[in-house]
């Protein structure tokens, strides 16, 4: 029996990911790969994956009846969202929904490497998405507004983000 490090859990334990608050939000390529566009001055230019990967967000808030999407970027190999879950006002239309987090994310990367397969993935091996995600709770204003000037200006700072050194993809 191969014996396997323990992995460190990427949620906190207890607590519910499907309460009203405001989640910071980056999803990785798999390998880090610069797969969804480039940068070039300080703007990114979306490929078609990129493309792809910026309808589905805009979806989300359509999906589910109490999410928005307050701010993201596309970078080459990762994705930032500000995620908002409003309070519950109301009765769920939707109640086969589990509008949390984990769902969420798991939804859309389902929906863009199901649509990226379907337009012009050349193997179904080809994968997208690094398992999982890093979440933030984003605690207070100052922290909100933080995490928003951070998105809004990571083009701009690309060279020093830690993900810039990553493979680029062929």
């Amino acid at each position: 029996m191969t014996n396997f490090p323990n992995r460190k859990l990427p949620r906190l334990k207890e607590f519910d990911y499907s309460r009203s608050g405001a989640y910071f939000v980056t999803i990785c390529s798999h390998g880090k790969n610069h797969l969804f566009g480039e940068i070039k001055n300080g703007q990114i230019h979306l490929n078609g994956l990129g493309e792809i990967i910026n309808r589905e967000i805009l979806k989300i808030q359509i999906h589910y009846y109490n999410i928005e999407i307050d701010k993201y970027v596309i970078m080459p190999n990762h994705v930032h969202m500000i995620i908002c879950i409003l309070g519950a006002e109301g009765i769920n239309p939707f109640p086969t929904k589990k509008n949390d987090i984990s769902n969420v994310i798991g939804k859309f990367k389902a929906g863009v490497t199901r649509i990226a397969g379907n337009a012009f993935m050349h193997s179904e091996k080809t994968r997208i998405w690094q398992s999982s995600f890093h979440d933030h709770i984003i605690r207070d204003k100052e922290d909100y507004n933080k995490i928003w000037e951070y998105i809004d200006t990571n083009p701009l700072k690309w060279e020093l983000d830690c993900f810039y050194n990553s493979k680029k993809e062929q």
